[in-house]
């Protein structure tokens, strides 16, 4: 997505990329602050929503690891299996 933006407005590509790594470089402070995944019904599997998108990731709090699966737009389900 950030090389789709970054043809039309750099700059913009470039802040949407930043602003994108400081919030995944904010979620081992609170893992559990964004709310369930809406794709899986696991408690451990997150959605953090930013400018809309989805970037879903799971939380092993007892080896304290985070593990982004990756992003998605929001309202689209790329783990689902057609």
């Amino acid at each position: 997505q950030i090389e789709y933006i970054a043809r039309d407005k750099p700059a913009a590509a470039k802040k949407f990329k930043s602003d994108l790594l400081k919030r995944i470089r904010e979620i081992p402070e609170m893992p559990f602050v964004n709310r369930k995944s809406i794709f899986f019904d696991r408690e451990d599997i997150r959605n953090l929503i930013f400018k809309g998108y989805i970037i879903v990731y799971k939380v092993d709090d007892k080896k304290g690891i985070i593990t982004v699966f990756g992003f998605t737009k929001y309202k689209e389900n790329p783990f689902d299996k057609k």
